[in-house]
């Protein structure tokens, strides 16, 4: 899952960031409303957390503008005003949650999987294919009936997969969600990690499952049914 963070608080932003991605999320951050606008329209994310003081544009604006481009990814705002009005103000720009600051991290986490789950009832479903199967809710992962150990990336790189299985997947869109803007397209950190994951699901479960389209990315190719 992809998250953006807008948020000045510069400590409070890396202490978000860390967290998050601990749970396997790629987080992508700005420190100012408009950065944080040209980012959310610019990239497709599962989530925005929007701090409503912000310098240059402020969160509920932010929110609206987003809104108003017909983007209807869910949005959790922070705020440090725990009333009914800046609720109601929040909720007409077309926010799904508030988180009051200061907040526990713990909270943070609950808000973005009940939003992740109100945005998409499918997130939590066993992703399947073949004898492939992961389990979103444990962070499991079994082929063929067995349990397979995977790197917290690699898991995130396997779901990522799973949910898009049978497309190819460009080297910059799986670098994108399953880590964050900030990495180079260029590095072979995803052909690292492919090969990693191969090793663990593919190479002694037949057949193969990740298939490499040359000069395009990677796939996982669900094979047909033996009549």
């Amino acid at each position: 899952m992809r998250i953006l963070l807008v948020e000045d608080d510069l400590d409070l932003a890396q202490f978000i960031r860390k967290g998050l991605k601990e749970e396997q999320y790629a987080v992508d951050f700005a420190a100012d409303g408009e950065e944080g606008l040209e980012l959310a329209l610019g990239n497709p994310y599962d989530l925005l957390i929007l701090d409503i003081m912000l310098p240059k544009l402020d969160g509920l604006t932010l929110c609206r503008r987003v809104r108003a481009k017909g983007n209807v990814t869910p949005v959790l705002l922070l705020t440090a005003h725990n009333t009914v009005e800046a609720k109601v103000s929040g909720f007409d720009t077309g926010a799904d949650q508030f988180l009051t600051k200061p907040f526990a991290f713990a909270e943070l986490l609950a808000r973005i999987r009940a939003l992740l789950r109100r945005g998409g009832p499918q997130q939590l479903i066993h992703l399947k294919a073949a004898d492939l199967e992961l389990d979103p809710a444990s962070h499991r992962v079994w082929r063929a009936g067995q349990e397979i150990a995977l790197t917290n990336k690699e898991y995130a790189l396997l779901e990522f997969l799973l949910r898009n299985k049978n497309r190819v997947l460009t080297r910059t869109a799986i670098i994108e969600h399953v880590w964050d803007i900030s990495y180079d397209p260029m590095t072979n950190i995803v052909d690292a990690h492919i090969r990693a994951l191969r090793a663990k699901i593919d190479r002694d479960f037949p057949p193969p499952l990740i298939a490499t389209v040359r000069g395009a990315g990677y796939m996982l190719e669900e094979p047909e049914p033996v009549a």
